[in-house]
C-alpha cells in the first residue's frame, strides 16, 4: 500500500484510527469458545464492527505465537479477512542480524513462503541498519521503527543524552531516516510522550507515525493530533483494549463499534 493510498483512506473515512487486534484467548467472550477457531471468530466480528471507522488493523503477533500453530492459522485467516483498503501492521518488533531479519521479513511479507502478506511490520532498531534493511527490500512494504515508546522502561535508554546533545531516540530518527524514505518508513511514538512530538516532527516532518497508548494507557488524542499531525495527517493512532474489550458478553461487537465510532468522530474534528 502506498503512502498516497493511506492518505486517501484517512480523508475518505475522516479517520486515522488503527484497531489493535491483541486477541487473548483467555479474554474472548465465552460464547465464542464453541467455535472451531474462537480467536478468528472474535477478530472477524471486531473487523465487521469497526471497518467503517478505522483505516488500519494491527495484530500483536505475540498473542498468536503463544498459541502455536493454531495461533498462526488464526492470524493468517484474520489477515485475509481484513478489507483490502485497510493498512495492515504485523506488530512483531523484530530486529536481528541481517540474514535472520531477512527471514523475519519473508515471514510477514512473502505470502508464498509463509501464507502472510502484511503491508508493514514493526522493527526494533537496536542492532542498526543491517538488521532493518532486509525489511526494506520488499517493494511496497513498510518498516515501522521503534522510536520513543510509552512504557516506563523507555526511560532506561531512549532519553539518555549523548555528547552531541541528541537523546538516543533522536539519534535513532536522524540516522534511520536515511535508510528509507517517508514512502517506506514509519515510526512508533507512544501517545503518552506527546510532548516530544514537536521535536520528532522537526526530524521527520513527512513520515507517518504509529501512535499506541491512546485510551486504556492514558494518552490524549487531542495532544497527539495537535503536536503530531502534518499536511497528510501523518498519524495512525492505535487503540486495542479500549475497543476490542469494551464488553465481554454477547454484545461485544456493538460495544466495539460504539468505541471506534466515538474515536473516529473525535478524529474527524482534528482533520
Amino acid at each position: 500500500m502506498t503512502k498516497q493510498e493511506i492518505v486517501q483512506q484517512i480523508f475518505q473515512k475522516k479517520s486515522y484510527l488503527c484497531v489493535g487486534l491483541d486477541t487473548d484467548i483467555q479474554k474472548v467472550p465465552k460464547h465464542l469458545l464453541e467455535y472451531a477457531d474462537p480467536v478468528f471468530e472474535f477478530n472477524k466480528r471486531i473487523i465487521d464492527a469497526t471497518k467503517e471507522y478505522c483505516v488500519a488493523y494491527k495484530p500483536n503477533i505475540a498473542f498468536y505465537e503463544a498459541m502455536g500453530s493454531k495461533g498462526w492459522e488464526s492470524l493468517r485467516k484474520t489477515l485475509e479477512y481484513i478489507p483490502k483498503e485497510c493498512f495492515t501492521i504485523a506488530d512483531a518488533k523484530r530486529g536481528d542480524i541481517g540474514n535472520t531479519s531477512g527471514l523475519y521479513a519473508r515471514t510477514f511479507f512473502d505470502k508464498e513462503s509463509s501464507g502472510l502478506d502484511f503491508d508493514s511490520v514493526t522493527v526494533a532498531p537496536y542492532m542498526g541498519h543491517d538488521s532493518v534493511l532486509p525489511f526494506l527490500e520488499y517493494p511496497g512494504k513498510w518498516v515501522i521503527l521503534l522510536a520513543l515508546t510509552s512504557n516506563p522502561g523507555a526511560m532506561d535508554f531512549q532519553e539518555i543524552q549523548l555528547p552531541d546533545g541528541d537523546m538516543i531516540f533522536e539519534k535513532v530518527l536522524n540516522t534511520s531516516k536515511n535508510w528509507g524514505s517517508s514512502e517506506s518508513l514509519m515510526y512508533v511514538v507512544g501517545a503518552t510522550r506527546a510532548e516530544r512530538l514537536q521535536q520528532i516532527r522537526k526530524i521527520v516532518p513527512d513520515h507517518f507515525l504509529l501512535i499506541p497508548g491512546v485510551g486504556a494507557q492514558g494518552g490524549s488524542l487531542a495532544d497527539v493530533s495537535m503536536y503530531g499531525m502534518n499536511k497528510d495527517c501523518g498519524l495512525l493512532v492505535n487503540s486495542s483494549r479500549g475497543i476490542i474489550y469494551a464488553r465481554s458478553d454477547e454484545h461485544f461487537e456493538e460495544a466495539a463499534a460504539e468505541e471506534a465510532k466515538k474515536i473516529q468522530t473525535e478524529m474527524q474534528g482534528f482533520l
